[in-house]
């Protein structure tokens, strides 16, 4: 019999999965992770990562698994918590989900699992995987999207590898959320009607400035509105001698300064602001809602424009570096002046948009056929093929 070690979390998601494995005859162990938590960031009074763990162990009890909880709050500070206070200072916006996936949940957490002489790791994420079989024997694993396209959870794991792949299970990917709560119904488990997780990955409820605050400390600054007609958008379009300079040209993003536009209001930190941002801003009587074009965290100003379709939130290309390439499908990877057309998204629940890669000296160019909103240095940029997420990488 196969042992299947699930990452029980608390929620329904992972209790079903727990459910279907060992209806699928699987030998299965459930873990509770405790990730990290601070007491004075978090939003309820309740200790979080204590309910849940209590309903994953009433989960683990009444499907007669065993059950235990590993503490990985050294490993999740050093490698989400510290990255994340690296990311916000030099003025980018991490993605910690995506981060714990391929730094705890599939690396620490599946050694630990295989250490309990699992064959396999599972979760409760709604994606789904394929195996294609090569001519030499061997096999190439897909990460599909889930069935259930409300809940397509794909891009939180577009960072893992064709050996994490090898070794992980997705049980409810062919499911619907409304389907999965309905077995948990079914089977009386105490997650069918709670509600899902909302704070970051495995912190719990957590209020992200009063997190943020605890490293980067507040600094008064200036919040600037730049009018739509600045200059900087008015390019005049040259005609290009190749590709590659047509790519540098559109990815290319204005720069700013204090003198683009008028002193609005004053902010507490240009590290707490991200582009696309509308809420925290505190400045009335505009026409329209301001939102954040760009933040510079060396001079600590934050630029905003009035309005959805203000121009400077608005960009067609962007730069990915081949060290933060990342192919799922590494038999996909493109050379030096390969391009490929793809479906891309830049965050998560976006609808997929169409796109080509480039791969260049240094580096990769996603141009989209379409104007992208909010283009964010330090999330993450995931391609596909159909429903096959075949690569991803940071935007720089």
């Amino acid at each position: 019999m196969k042992k299947v070690v699930i990452g029980l979390s608390g929620g329904v998601d992972s209790s079903v999965a727990a459910y279907l494995l060992k209806e699928q005859g699987y030998d299965v162990i459930g873990l509770f992770m405790k990730n990290w938590h601070d007491d004075s960031v978090t939003i309820s009074e309740e200790c979080p990562w204590l309910e849940d763990s209590n309903d994953a162990l009433i989960v683990a009890e009444k499907l007669g698994i065993p059950f235990q909880t590993v503490d990985l709050s050294a490993e999740y500070k050093e490698r989400i918590v510290d990255y994340m206070f690296r990311e916000y200072e030099m003025g980018r916006t991490p993605n910690p989900d995506v981060l714990c996936n391929r730094e705890i949940k599939f690396d620490v957490f599946m050694k630990i699992a295989m250490q309990l002489g699992a064959d396999y790791v599972a979760t409760g994420h709604y994606c789904r995987k394929g195996t294609l079989k090569n001519s030499d024997g061997s096999e190439t694993y897909q990460l599909l999207v889930g069935k259930d396209s409300n809940k397509d959870q794909s891009y939180f794991l577009c960072q893992l590898s064709q050996e994490q792949l090898s070794k992980t299970l997705f049980p409810i990917g062919e499911l619907t959320k409304p389907e999965v709560r309905e077995i948990a119904k079914k089977m009386d488990l105490i997650t069918a009607d709670k509600k899902d997780s909302q704070g970051l990955c495995f912190i719990g409820k957590v209020r992200l400035p009063e997190f943020l605050q605890q490293q980067l400390k507040p600094k008064t600054g200036k919040i600037v509105e730049v009018p739509a007609a600045f200059e900087g958008y008015e390019r005049a379009i040259p005609s290009f001698s190749d590709k590659n300079a047509e790519l540098e040209f559109y990815a290319e993003k204005p720069v700013y300064h204090l003198t683009d536009g008028k002193i609005v209001g004053e902010h507490q930190g240009a590290h707490y602001f991200t582009k696309g941002q509308r809420k925290g801003l505190h400045v009335g009587g505009t026409k329209e809602p301001l939102f954040v074009i760009d933040t510079d965290v060396n001079e600590n100003i934050i630029y905003t424009g009035q309005g959805k379709a203000h121009p400077g939130l608005y960009r067609r290309t962007l730069f990915v570096k081949d060290e933060e390439i990342h192919w799922v499908r590494t038999d996909l990877a493109l050379k030096i002046d390969d391009k490929l057309a793809v479906k891309a998204r830049i965050r998560y629940r976006q609808e997929l948009q169409e796109a080509t890669i480039y791969k260049v000296e240094g580096g990769m160019y996603v141009d989209f056929k379409e104007m992208q909103s909010a283009i964010t240095e330090g999330q993450f940029v995931a391609w596909y093929i159909e429903d096959d997420l075949i690569g991803s990488g940071v935007i720089s």
